[in-house]
């Protein structure tokens, strides 16, 4: 008598089938990722999970329904560089990877794993957006899709939230990535819209491409949704990991550390121009400063006046906000201002110091940037280094006029310590904008009575007042600026403040919160 139970081999020869449907695509879908030049969701979790590490969940979600393998989403968890993480994948050969009410349903289960674990989530989105067909199942309920939104904003600062967009991200979909921390977008693939090109051109008349509208590029460049552009999926995969590499798992943790390096270039006295008016490319400052190969920057494409990104020094995490003179000449404007908060309060919640480096003439001015609200922009930075209460070090690399020395955490935000190089000069505006502003009545009465040579010795005259009003010495003597050093010494100088000051109080104000001029 046989021990075989037909209904056991029948269940197990069913299971069989939907997990070989989930483990690879079919012929013709291999085919259009080969064209797409995509990688297959499992493919993907291979590149970003340590080998061997994965437990998958809800793997034969709805296995009844005949085409629709895991439901088009792959979750589970698994660890990257031996750090747990939460993953959650589309699977873009299922239905264009769409929603229906079991995606959702695993989904959510997978955010609420990183809820109660504290693990920070991995999204790889390539999803076309829900199924209209399971709409009234995974929309509108207390388990639907808006859930998912709920429980990214419940994790937001609590743990990191890294997305790799290798596709759409439509509709409501597209908040997905952006509630996470940094968005990597494939170019010529990823896009992210909330109305599709057909529906723009059926609802206001508008005819654009999908590129135009929520292409990959476009949002690296002007919207400054996407932080960083990849050429491929593994490009894509492969920064994400790196970008990970400088944040804690938590925020109960602190960064991990890794061995020390030292500045590929180190400073000297010629790596910052003397004269303020001589632009210059900030980048060299950074890599002279931070370990060596160490800078990751975000957002390189957008707002490029102003340069952010994590970076090591002493093997340890920091994040840097520097003016670029090199590009607009360093001035501030909505978008940078937009840039640099983001990443502020992204250090802040998850214990990483701050360094500005500052060379900036202030904000921009103007009709056009006072009705795209530059004042709230400006609040928004200015409320972000304020209220952070990480280790915070400013220092004033040349100029540091106005607001924007505010903005790049100047001595009246109570950074750590405020930091010159010779170089530096803090006023409230350049010395000839400040004459012209006092004198330009006088100046012109000087010019009509007594000539051109007249007028050019009188403003001369009151610009040396001027620089003699604002000089370094006088700020050191004054106790504006804490210390004056040669750029050679700065690299060494902040690896001691940096070290005496991780343990200073956390604390900023007893409230429920802010409400920030956003």
């Amino acid at each position: 008598m046989s021990d075989t139970d037909p209904r056991v081999e029948d269940v197990r020869s069913r299971l069989h089938e939907a997990r070989a449907a989930s483990a690879a695509p079919t012929e013709k879908a291999a085919a259009k990722l080969e064209a797409q030049g995509k990688l297959y969701v499992r493919d993907r979790l291979a590149l970003l999970l340590d080998d061997g590490s994965f437990v998958e969940d809800g793997r034969y979600a709805n296995a009844l329904a005949p085409g629709l393998p895991a439901d088009g989403v792959v979750t589970g968890r698994g660890t990257v560089e031996d750090r747990p993480v939460v993953v959650i994948a589309n699977d873009p050969t299922v239905k264009a990877g769409s929603w229906g009410a079991r995606t959702v349903e695993k989904i959510v289960r997978a955010t609420e794993t990183a809820l109660r674990e504290e693990l920070p989530v991995f999204w790889l989105v390539d999803s076309a957006g829900a199924r209209i067909t399971d709409q009234v199942e995974m929309f509108p309920g207390r388990r639907g899709a808006g859930r998912i939104f709920h429980n990214q904003v419940a994790l937001s600062g609590k743990v990191p939230q890294v997305c790799c967009l290798f596709g759409p991200s439509a509709a409501g979909g597209a908040y997905i990535p952006s509630f996470c921390d940094v968005i990597v977008m494939v170019e010529g693939n990823a896009s992210m819209y909330l109305g599709s090109p057909r529906m723009a051109e059926m609802v206001v008349g508008e005819k654009v491409s999908l590129e135009e509208m929520g292409g990959a590029r476009m949002h690296c460049t002007v919207s400054g949704v996407g932080d960083l552009l990849a050429a491929d999926d593994a490009e894509a995969i492969e920064l994400a990991r790196l970008w990970f590499s400088y944040l804690p798992d938590s925020w109960r943790t602190p960064p991990p550390g890794y061995h020390p390096e030292e500045p590929a270039v180190p400073l000297t006295r010629r790596s910052v121009p003397e004269r303020e008016s001589q632009p210059f490319d900030v980048h060299g400052l950074i890599d002279g400063l931070v370990d060596d190969d160490s800078f990751f920057e975000v957002k390189p494409l957008f707002a490029p006046e102003l340069v952010v990104g994590f970076a090591r020094m002493g093997g340890e995490s920091v994040g840097i906000v520097a003016n670029n003179s090199a590009v607009k000449g360093g001035v501030l404007f909505s978008d940078s201002a937009d840039k640099a908060a983001r990443f502020i309060w992204l250090c802040d919640a998850f214990s990483v110091p701050l360094v500005y480096l500052a060379d900036v003439p202030g904000f921009m001015i103007g009709s056009e940037v006072e009705r795209g609200g530059i004042i709230r922009h400006g609040a928004k930075m200015v409320s972000a280094v304020a209220s952070a209460t990480v280790p915070q070090l400013c220092v004033v690399v040349r100029k540091a006029y106005g607001a924007g020395l505010y903005a790049m955490g100047g001595p009246g935000f109570g950074p750590d310590a405020t930091i010159a190089l010779p170089t530096a000069r803090i006023a409230v505006m350049g010395p000839e904008a400040a004459v012209n502003a006092v004198y330009a009545n006088k100046i012109a009465e000087v010019e009509a009575a007594e000539g051109e040579q007249a007028r050019d010795r009188f403003v001369a005259e009151r610009r040396a007042e001027y620089l003699e009003d604002v000089d370094l010495e006088r700020l050191a003597a004054d106790l504006v600026v804490d210390q004056v050093v040669e750029p050679e010494e700065l690299r060494t100088e902040l690896l001691h403040r940096l070290r005496y000051a991780a343990r200073r109080d956390r604390h900023f104000a007893d409230k429920r919160r802010d409400v920030p001029p956003v």
